[in-house]
């Protein structure tokens, strides 16, 4: 059984490919089967180790990226996109995969272009509640489709999708370290308030925060994921705003947090503030933690407000749109959630059922399947 994987770009596109990988070794080694030949296939590797690791074997095919905006490089990509897709024909045409998973992003265009006129199978995943362009074209392209969101389904060809969840990596639902407070680096018992501003950070999450620290302070200890780029701006800030106030120690800034620190923390946070990046929220729903989401203008992003509205409907988080951002209303949001055990445990017990912890198993059964009927 030969698979390819395609999608990549971000780590959103990426890692849920690497949990489906795990899912369909696992099951070979259940099954007493060979393991499936994997494939990554993209204009470059995004994470090596992850790939090394994964045994999945990586194939190059260049592809061209179309913006929203007017520029003169969706001229040269639109052509690069074109020979990306005579590059996938012949790629594929020589390795022949019984079904190609692909997770969207504009790497994944050429190649599931070239896939259909192969008649070679194709599996769709969409993480948001909207379905980006890539996707779009896939899905019409499509054997099955796999979405996240209910709200998803309006959009595509309703015979072809299954509500599956996103696919995350065993890692992250290991149980966490039984030192993972100490592991942090807290200092007391106080609930914890994490605060994750997306891999890049956000610099208006950042200084939301720094001002609201004098009112969160005093009843919590706070983590916060500034981005790399922030870090040091962020503490310095903190130091120069409450210099000589005893909480200090309580705010805790990283600029990045790894797999294993990011697991740690939303174990033992009792509310995340987050962005609203669709990976950010499942993983947030699969800890069970009530959260406020304030997603990226939509100017800027449709998909982000569509998460967080079409997640908070669940009734596990509460959405601030960032043009109405105060100190004053995040501590008012703050205060509710955690006052009320009520509306606390209606939070959190929607996160969990939101969060399906087998969905990489779900798609590595369809990948199964078809590639079993294609073969046959």
């Amino acid at each position: 059984m030969r698979i390819v994987f395609v999608g990549g770009g971000t780590g959103g596109h990426f890692y849920p490919l690497i949990a489906i990988a795990e899912a369909l070794i696992e099951r070979a080694k259940a099954e007493l089967r060979v393991a499936p030949d994997l494939y990554y296939m993209g204009p470059d590797q995004y994470d090596a180790g992850s790939l090394f690791n994964s045994g999945i074997t990586f194939i190059y095919c260049p592809a061209g990226k179309l913006r929203r905006y007017r520029s003169l490089l969706n001229i040269g990509d639109f052509f690069k996109a074109l020979y990306g897709t005579v590059v996938a024909l012949y790629k594929l045409f020589a390795l022949y995969p019984d079904v190609i998973m692909s997770k969207g992003g504009y790497t994944s265009v050429p190649i599931v272009i070239a896939a259909w006129l192969l008649r070679i199978p194709i599996v769709v995943h969409e993480s948001d509640a909207s379905v980006g362009r890539a996707n779009l074209i896939a899905a019409k392209l499509a054997t099955y489709i796999a979405i996240t969101y209910d709200d998803t389904v309006q959009y595509l060809p309703e015979e072809k999708v299954a509500l599956t969840g996103i696919p995350v990596r065993k890692e992250l639902l290991l149980p966490p370290s039984p030192n993972a407070r100490a592991e942090l680096g807290l200092l007391t018992e106080k609930p914890l308030i994490l605060v994750l501003g997306g891999s890049q950070g956000a610099e208006r999450v950042n200084d939301l925060i720094l001002t609201s620290l004098p009112d969160i302070l005093p009843s919590f200890e706070v983590i916060h994921q500034t981005g790399v780029q922030n870090e040091k701006i962020v503490q310095q800030t903190a130091q120069a705003l409450l210099k000589g106030n005893e909480f200090l120690p309580h705010y805790h800034v990283k600029g990045f947090l790894d797999s294993r620190t990011l697991h740690n923390a939303e174990s033992v946070a009792s509310l995340v503030i987050s962005r609203a990046g669709s990976g950010s929220i499942y993983e947030i729903a699969l800890h069970g933690k009530p959260s406020i989401l304030i997603p990226i203008p939509e100017d800027i992003s449709h998909d982000q407000r569509k998460n967080a509205y079409a997640y908070a409907r669940t009734g596990a988080a509460e959405v601030i749109e960032e043009k109405n951002l105060t100190p004053h209303l995040l501590m008012a949001e703050i205060t509710r959630i955690m006052e009320s055990q009520e509306l606390y445990n209606k939070m959190s017990d929607s996160a969990r059922k939101f969060g399906v912890t087998d969905a990489a198993e779900r798609i590595a059964d369809a990948l199964v399947r078809i590639s079993d009927s294609h073969g046959s």
